[in-house]
């Protein structure tokens, strides 16, 4: 599990590494096992009060996909040296307005045993047209517990930082 702390010292890395203006904001940086992942804002293209709802889409998906070519090897030179650094592959999202894009994400394979009902669960996904493959059903899973147990999932988190915390108050087990 990261520590408070070691999330603290990743996003305090970012802010002072990344390249003045990347960002308007540095809105989050986020790590597991894997990934490091760091999200920024962007600014929205100025279209005036006439735009249309789907000119103002097209502008921030625009506005988006320029940032990403533009800041490419910016990114990439960052990343490097984080992945270096901190022993994980980095990856990217911006906001920008209302929309969220994501870049370079990991997709860590997990294993897992599942008995019968559980798989018969992923495949009643499947043949609802929920989900493509028992992976991406038990995704979908993952994504809906987390959008229903944000509280729960948080105190969890907590409680096991601070059962670390009490681990290294403890003697050195030899």
């Amino acid at each position: 599990m990261i520590t408070k702390e070691q999330v603290e010292a990743l996003r305090g890395w970012f802010a002072g590494r990344l390249p003045e203006g990347l960002f308007v904001e540095l809105l989050d940086v986020r790590v597991d096992r894997e990934e490091i992942t760091v999200i920024g804002r962007i600014p929205e293209p100025d279209l005036g009060a006439e735009a249309s709802q789907a000119e103002r889409e097209a502008s921030l998906e625009g506005r988006i996909s320029e940032f990403r070519e533009r800041t490419r090897d910016e990114r990439i030179g960052v990343a490097r040296e984080a992945e270096n650094r901190f022993g994980r592959k980095v990856s990217w999202g911006v906001e920008c307005g209302d929309k969220r894009a994501m870049y370079t994400t990991v997709s860590a394979p997990v294993m897992t045993r599942l008995r019968q009902p559980e798989r018969q669960t992923l495949d009643t996904l499947i043949a609802g047209g929920v989900a493509r493959s028992r992976s991406d059903a038990l995704a979908w899973c993952v994504r809906l517990v987390q959008r229903n147990a944000d509280t729960w999932l948080s105190d969890l988190r907590d409680s096991l930082e601070h059962v670390q915390q009490v681990r290294a108050q403890g003697p050195d087990a030899e």
